[in-house]
């Protein structure tokens, strides 16, 4: 008997509130022959408890023995995973019932494809609407995609719908682990895979007051120029050099001037 057509990697940590709308919304899809890889990474709160409620035959349940991150328990479920295609779901996210048979389809007709992303509407943690991503919804062909990625994300990683074989090629890095995705995307852009997005919101993507404070706490310039730095010079080691890799780092200097200019800002209001 032939295995399922899309793996789903959905990593939780501590989700209880906001999971089982999660699940129900993955097992409500209109495209049906997937198997929903659930990894619960330490939580402490109720979530296992609600991932063993159910009874579906295509969820698989694994639990880390320790919160591993989140880069370990992306890599986990790709290793467990068997579909030719994977599809990336947050525990705390919402997707709309044809996500998986439009991703699919639009896959099935352009094998050059690698990773298949959609934009995405925002909502906070009552579910309510709170607007729209405007680098997300502004960059969605491939050559929007590329241009834009060098000076910062675009891309919502739980949107996503990739080919298992190059997300096992590339995988998720540890040492990035303040932007795995992030780093995934311009490795894979840097080596010439195909990226595209389809401009309709196929996901409700929660941001949670928790995040958005921690976000703005931190220098996000600081984040960037160290992901990007990093990255370049990875890939500088690993001989590859292209117009790609080299307008990354320039923009890497560009936010590490921007992130001192935001200290010294700090400094004076103080």
């Amino acid at each position: 008997m032939a295995g399922p057509s899309i793996s789903v990697i959905m990593p939780v940590y501590n989700s209880a509130p906001w999971l089982r709308e999660a699940i129900d919304s993955i097992l409500a899809q209109t495209y049906t022959d997937f198997e929903l890889i659930i990894i619960n990474d330490g939580s402490t709160d109720e979530t296992e408890a609600i991932i063993h409620a159910y009874a579906d035959s295509r969820i698989k349940s694994l639990l880390n023995d320790k919160n591993r991150g989140l880069a370990f328990t992306l890599n986990r479920g790709i290793d467990e995973a068997i579909a030719p295609l994977i599809a990336r779901m947050d525990g705390d996210d919402i997707a709309v019932p044809e996500r998986f048979e439009k991703q699919f389809r639009f896959l099935q007709k352009q094998p050059n494809v690698a990773v298949l992303a959609s934009v995405v509407s925002l909502i906070d943690d009552k579910g309510q609407h709170i607007g729209y991503w405007k680098e997300d919804r502004n960059n969605t062909s491939f050559e929007q995609i590329r241009e834009f990625m060098p000076s910062n994300n675009c891309i919502a990683h739980p949107s996503i719908m990739a080919r298992t074989a190059v997300m096992k090629e590339f995988r998720y890095r540890d040492e990035q682990s303040q932007a795995e995705d992030y780093d995934l995307w311009l490795r894979m852009l840097a080596a010439g895979e195909i990226f595209h997005k389809l401009a309709e919101p196929l996901l409700f993507h929660r941001i949670l007051p928790a995040s958005f404070t921690r976000n703005r706490q931190e220098n996000v310039f600081y984040k960037l120029a160290r992901t990007k730095w990093k990255f370049a010079k990875d890939s500088w080691k690993s001989g590859v050099i292209n117009s790609f890799v080299i307008r990354t780092a320039i923009f890497s200097f560009y936010d590490a001037v921007k992130g001192s200019g935001k200290e010294l800002k700090k400094t004076f209001r103080s």
